[in-house]
């Protein structure tokens, strides 16, 4: 769990803070993978009961995001799946364990709206992803969504 220096916030997928760092995370899949993430997302899916969207504060200052949306009655997704989207640390706050902090969090969350699993997708130019996912109880699953024919793309899943 997060210490005293972090505060997670509930924020809509839309508001200044989320907007800002999901921009980011946009630049920095343009900067590992030559393109933005266009798998469709509405700000609405993030809203509770059926998603939820954080940002975590220092200080005041934005530096942590994430975010789920369930998939109930989606193919390739089972009936109480979260997925997780848009996590993102900026640059000059990683390796302070934000990430797993936000990740934990968004578990913790899923869990108490009545998610059963958690499930993601990243792609291989971020290894330090992976290695975060792994290291927190994630297994390979099917590939999911616009990213199943990609072979960059790896998908992973946890039961909360």
């Amino acid at each position: 769990m997060p210490g005293p220096d972090i505060v997670f916030r509930t924020v809509g997928y839309d508001e200044p803070d989320a907007v800002k760092l999901i921009t980011e995370v946009q630049q920095e899949y343009i900067r590992r993978y030559g393109t933005t993430d266009e798998t469709p997302v509405a700000a609405a899916e993030f809203a509770p009961p059926l998603g939820l969207f954080l940002v975590g504060y220092h200080n005041e200052i934005p530096l942590v995001c994430g975010g789920w949306r369930a998939h109930d009655g989606e193919e390739l997704f089972t009936d109480g799946d979260a997925e997780v989207k848009r996590m993102y640390v900026v640059p000059n706050a990683r390796r302070r364990g934000y990430a797993r902090a936000v990740l934990a969090e968004l578990e913790r969350t899923a869990k108490d709206a009545g998610r059963r699993r958690i499930v993601l997708e990243t792609g291989t130019a971020q290894p330090e992803a992976i290695a975060l996912y792994t290291s927190s109880g994630f297994h390979a699953i099917p590939k999911f969504g616009r990213y199943r024919g990609h072979d960059g793309s790896r998908c992973y899943g946890k039961i909360l």
